[in-house]
């Protein structure tokens, strides 16, 4: 297990700290070092953790969490992206990412997403330390530190946590 949280100039906060904590106790059920699995099982894994600590969390295809974008007549949501977990009154969204989180650039997508919702301070990747011998939480990483070091995007987000699983 090993995370990462952006921007690096600040100590990670303690709601942070306290999601990595859910990874670091399955650990061992996840680690992508010793098991394949797809990012649905890693979530049904953590999910009790997740839980006791507030998060509401996806429970199939058709109990999804989500997040308003916009609003529209009578502040009504009109559009709405799904995550993860979420945990409202400490405004994270959690995104598990299993095989595609670097080769279909699905943890830019998770980043975008998480940069238009409404009310969200705090976006958790997690993704596989290692996917086919590639290693994908290091790529992750890498690419966060270039946009946070470049200084020339305007992230409406207090930070990122990465998560190596």
């Amino acid at each position: 297990m090993k995370w990462m949280c952006f921007p690096g100039n600040r100590k990670i906060p303690s709601n942070l700290e306290e999601l990595t904590g859910i990874f670091y106790k399955y650990k061992d059920l996840i680690s992508s070092e010793t098991h394949q699995l797809s990012s649905d099982d890693v979530l049904k894994i953590i999910r009790p953790g997740l839980e006791q600590i507030n998060y509401e969390v996806e429970k199939d295809k058709e109990n999804k969490v989500k997040v308003p974008v916009i609003y529209g007549e009578s502040g009504k949501s009109e559009l709405t992206f799904e995550v993860d977990a979420r945990n409202k009154s400490e405004k994270i969204v959690v995104e598990v990412e299993a095989g595609r989180a670097v080769t279909n650039y699905q943890f830019l997508k998770d980043f975008y997403e998480a940069c238009c919702m409404d009310d969200v301070d705090y976006l958790c990747i997690a993704v596989r330390e290692i996917y086919r011998r590639n290693q994908d939480y290091k790529k992750v990483c890498k690419f966060f530190t270039g946009m946070y070091m470049s200084n020339r995007f305007d992230i409406p987000l207090k930070g990122i946590l990465i998560i190596g699983y």
